[in-house]
């Protein structure tokens, strides 16, 4: 996934279904370095974690 997208999926009001290691996640933010973003799990778990947008995937 690219930093264009990642904005595009913040900006929007639909559920849209993203995965990271085949673990679907929320996206939280962009990072200010535009290469990583923090998510969550969905699901009751709010732990946050970095990650690098490049293996983000959307299903």
């Amino acid at each position: 996934m690219d930093a264009t997208r990642v904005k595009q999926i913040l900006s929007s009001s639909a559920n849209i279904n993203v995965t990271y290691n085949g673990t679907s996640v929320w996206i939280d933010q962009l990072n200010e370095d535009g290469k990583t973003a923090t998510v969550h799990l969905r699901g009751p778990l709010e732990e946050r974690s970095e990650v690098e947008i490049s293996e983000l995937k959307e299903v």
